[in-house]
């Protein structure tokens, strides 16, 4: 699911989930007893309580998860939460208690059917199996057959929602194929045609964005849809490159200082030009950032140290790392020991240390990607050849 759809989706479902249960209750044990069934009006124990306890406590907890960007751990993190909360609740009210048992809220139905709006297959196993057992070994420790109507009823409403799950998932992955291969051609159109302007750079924005996700995928932080969207921003990072003219972007020899600041325009050039491109423009960053560095003496922002994106850092030591072992027009290509070396010299000066460390780990894939990209491409000349 795409990161701001899934935060939009946790945010209705926890309004409706507050209100349903709030209302639910109140109606339950204080409109309907005085007002319809004429019983005693109340909850059945002050354990009760501690269920609004809880959701008062998950609040912070769910802006802490939206402030650091984990939206998909809130609706995991919730439901577990209330799910033992429920659980110990209806066991402390009811236990030993002369009270017959007849809990249940309207707020686990909703659960229930909610499920195929987050597309998620293990949130509904979570889910659902989580409800049934719930009751399942309420039934066991209250020792009340009562449970068996909400477990039939929780495995009829979960059929529904399975089935309508598969098709939401069937519905989205045709789209998202579809997006995606139309999103991929409009890429490699725009690169195509930067490379036909700056044939010294060919190839390289392929690289660079093999060489920042397999460095992204090290440090683990992003799912598949985020690398794939952070995939095709780094193709696109210096596709502000198309503005600046052709006597200075192919210049065999040192650029003037006058040269060099037009150069420097690419990664704002290159920012405004995609800040609309769904699918890209959440990682605007990248292409507007790859070019700062870590003691703040970079461009076109001067960010220092952690103020540079996360996503911006890896991709700027991709960059650096295919910039050196590739043949330019005033210098031949760099052996990929070399560049290892002036990358690691670069830690805590151009470069994020800690990156630099995962850089490491990653580089011998790195030179394998390096030999085979080169060995396809001559490969394919040799074809084009023939």
């Amino acid at each position: 699911m795409i990161p701001h759809e899934e935060q939009r989706t946790v945010k209705w479902f926890l309004l409706f989930f507050y209100i349903i249960l709030l209302g639910y209750d109140a109606f339950y044990y204080y409109i309907a007893p005085g007002y319809i069934t004429h019983r005693k009006i109340g909850l059945p124990s002050n354990f009760w309580y501690l269920n609004y306890i809880i959701l008062i406590i998950l609040i912070p907890v769910i802006y802490y998860f939206n402030k650091v960007n984990k939206q998909s751990w809130i609706k995991y993190v919730f439901f577990i939460s209330y799910l033992f909360t429920a659980f110990t609740v209806d066991i402390l009210s009811y236990y030993g208690s002369e009270t017959t048992y007849t809990s249940g809220n309207l707020v686990e139905v909703f659960l229930i059917l909610s499920l195929p709006l987050f597309l998620n297959t293990r949130y509904f196993w979570i889910v659902s199996i989580g409800v049934a057992t719930k009751y399942l070994f309420t039934g066991i420790i209250l020792n009340t057959s009562y449970v068996i109507m909400p477990i039939l009823l929780i495995a009829i409403l979960s059929s529904m929602s399975f089935f309508l799950l598969v098709r939401f998932q069937g519905y989205v992955r045709a789209i998202s194929i579809s997006y995606d291969k139309q999103l991929e051609g409009i890429v490699k159109g725009v690169i195509a045609t930067l490379e036909l302007k700056d044939t010294y750079t060919r190839g390289h924005s392929e690289r660079v964005a093999k060489y920042a996700l397999l460095l992204s995928q090290e440090i683990g932080r992003s799912s598949k849809e985020e690398q794939k969207s952070f995939y095709y921003a780094c193709l696109l990072h210096d596709v502000g490159k198309v503005h600046i003219p052709d006597s200075i972007l192919m210049k065999p020899g040192k650029l003037t200082k006058e040269e060099f600041e037009i150069i420097k325009s690419h990664p704002v050039v290159g920012a405004e030009a995609v800040e609309n491109v769904e699918g890209i423009k959440d990682y605007i960053c990248v292409i507007r950032s790859h070019h700062e560095r870590w003691d703040g003496k970079g461009y076109p922002d001067q960010l220092k140290g952690e103020e540079i994106p996360l996503l911006a850092r890896v991709t700027s030591i991709a960059d650096a790392f295919d910039a050196m072992t590739s043949s330019r027009s005033y210098r031949a290509a760099m052996p990929v020991d070399e560049a290892y070396q002036h990358i690691i010299e670069g830690q805590g000066s151009q470069f994020d240390p800690m990156l630099v460390e995962d850089f490491k780990k990653v580089f011998p894939t790195w030179v394998k990607f390096h030999e085979k990209y080169s060995m396809t491409k001559k490969w394919e000349m040799l074809k084009e050849v023939e």
